[in-house]
């Protein structure tokens, strides 16, 4: 039977995850509003030229 316990002890996350991990929390990817709010930002100097 399996020693979940002591599976999690030997548990290493990959350093890739990591990676992905720090780079997502540091660079604050835009989500959909942010997207929008850009967009309709965009439309709106375009149509004042």
């Amino acid at each position: 039977m399996i020693d979940f316990e002591e599976e999690l002890k030997k548990f290493h996350p990959s350093l890739e995850v990591e990676q992905v991990e720090e780079n997502v929390y540091n660079n604050k990817p835009k989500d959909m509003s942010d997207l929008l709010q850009e967009m309709l930002k965009e439309m709106k100097s375009a149509n004042r030229q």
